[in-house]
């Protein structure tokens, strides 16, 4: 027996210099103990391949932190972020979101993140959540540029989608007071009421932008010639009202609609 102990601590003696040569944890897995923990991933790459706008090197270097359970809170947040950013420049929305949302779970207090979601609710057309979201950045930090802006400008939005909304279907002039069959057909046509209205703005807004007084009156000239060639054209035989109210508004507006 006493020589089976010798052996034994024999046998440690040897093997103690190879398990103190191991990295930290390997020893306790050499020796048939727990499995080695798992290395906290390098933040680093990720970070540079999302900022070198490098798919390719960032789609791995971003999932080894994120998806590894060892990662710093801090860590797996900047992570989410840039690869976020990344995914949202490759027109990648929806993944884009769902890192951004991510973030947000871990850290409600980032105005950026809050901005930048937004603004991928808005490019994918919802607009209540955009408004949401650029609402809870200005709630973080009311001096929040983009946010502003944002906010702002949907704010137009909502509000001039609510001004069509209130004159749809009626055109420019009052149905009420419609003499003329044009004018009554017209009326009685919710598109054709809208292409009136749409062609007596743009034919405002060209008198407006006009480069001085004659000009202006020039321009007014034409839209008072179009509408008398309305009237004298409507109900004779070829002649299309729709046709020559949609001419007269891509005329208005210019080839490209501007």
């Amino acid at each position: 027996m006493r020589s089976f102990s010798l052996i034994q601590m024999s046998g440690v003696a040897l093997l103690l210099p190879a398990l103190l040569a191991l990295p930290p944890g390997a020893a306790h897995a050499a020796t048939g103990g727990e499995p080695a923990a798992v290395p906290q991933a390098d933040i680093a790459p990720c970070l540079a391949a999302a900022a070198d706008d490098d798919m390719d090197k960032a789609t791995p270097a971003c999932a080894a932190v994120i998806d590894n359970e060892k990662t710093a809170k801090p860590d797996l947040i900047k992570a989410l972020i840039a690869r976020g950013a990344l995914l949202a420049r490759h027109d990648q929305t929806d993944r884009a979101i769902a890192d951004d949302s991510r973030a947000l779970l871990l850290d409600p207090t980032l105005a950026d993140v809050f901005n930048a979601r937004g603004e991928l609710w808005l490019k994918k057309g919802d607009k209540p959540k955009a408004v949401q979201d650029f609402g809870a950045a200005l709630k973080i930090d009311p001096n929040h540029e983009k946010a502003k802006a944002n906010h702002k400008a949907m704010a137009r939005e909502i509000e001039r989608i609510g001004a069509q909304m209130a004159v749809a279907g009626k055109p420019s002039f009052n149905c009420g007071s419609a003499h003329r069959p044009v004018e009554k057909t017209i009326c009685a046509n919710r598109e054709l009421a809208d292409l009136d209205r749409e062609v007596y703005a743009a034919n405002a807004r060209v008198i407006q932008e006009a480069r001085n007084a004659a000009e202006a009156k020039s321009l007014q000239r034409e839209q008072n010639e179009f509408i008398a060639r309305r009237n004298a054209g409507f109900g004779r035989p070829g002649y299309d009202l729709k046709k020559a109210m949609q001419d007269r508004l891509q005329k208005l507006n210019g080839v490209d609609g501007y």
